[in-house]
């Protein structure tokens, strides 16, 4: 399955995309990231068999292995891509949240979307580690 971040914003050459950019390395699975301006723009295309997941205050938040659990659900029920969307300083708009498989929250506090990017990379580094029964993870 395709992991698929989709952010608003350009990060250019910073410490936040370093580690972005290493984590991302390090995930077995295939992973594309595409960047729009903050504003406006073509978002990719989705097909039938991808799920969407937005990255919002308001949603889920959910451990390391539950997001796993998830990956797997999705993975072994056919979807071919997962879609995380980040967006840019103002979210979501609500008829986005609407369509959106699953709202992901990485708790009640406000991240800088630069850094969610890099967040949301190793939470997914994490997630296939525990899927392959990789150590990486220590569950406690």
């Amino acid at each position: 399955m395709l992991l698929h971040i989709i952010a608003r914003g350009k990060i250019g050459r910073s410490p936040e995309a370093e580690l972005t950019e290493r984590y991302l390395k390090r995930i077995a699975w295939p992973v594309k990231l595409t960047e729009l301006a903050d504003r406006g723009g073509k978002m990719p295309a989705s097909g039938d068999s991808s799920v969407t997941v937005l990255l919002d205050e308001r949603g889920k938040a959910l451990s390391s292995m539950a997001l796993a659990k998830q990956l797997e659900t999705w993975r072994d029920g056919g979807k071919r891509e997962a879609r995380f969307l980040i967006g840019a300083a103002d979210g979501h708009s609500d008829p986005a949240r609407a369509e959106a498989d699953l709202l992901l929250s990485f708790g009640p506090a406000t991240w800088p979307h630069l850094l969610a990017r890099a967040m949301l990379a190793e939470q997914l580094f994490r997630a296939t580690s525990i899927l392959a029964n990789h150590p990486y993870h220590r569950e406690g």
